[in-house]
């Protein structure tokens, strides 16, 4: 499977399962994915959640399970993996979760 393959089989898994995500989800997420006060993602992640407070957030879940937090207002995200690794989306990805929530 090339890159473009795996990106359209994604965008078709996150068009299937976005579902917009309270800030008390998100927090609770956040508690799961980060439960060391001394994390790195822990602060960032938490941070962007509070100043973004008002701001709507959307969960999405990609066939091959990874999961993807988007801020439309920011055009910002970020993607994990449970306990196997996360990163802030990049492009590509920002361009999916564009075109998904905002038809973008």
């Amino acid at each position: 499977m090339n890159i473009d393959e795996i990106t359209e089989a994604r965008r078709r898994a996150i068009a299937e399962s976005i579902h917009t995500i309270s800030f008390e989800e998100l927090s609770a997420l956040g508690e799961k994915l980060f439960p060391y006060s001394d994390d790195p993602w822990r602060n960032t992640f938490f941070e962007f959640i509070t100043q973004n407070r008002q701001a709507t957030f959307h969960h999405a879940t990609t066939n091959d399970e990874v999961q993807i937090i988007y801020c439309p207002a920011k055009d910002k995200g970020i993607w994990f993996v449970p306990n196997r690794g996360m990163g802030p989306l990049q492009a590509r990805g920002l361009k999916v979760m564009n075109e998904v929530v905002l038809g973008g």
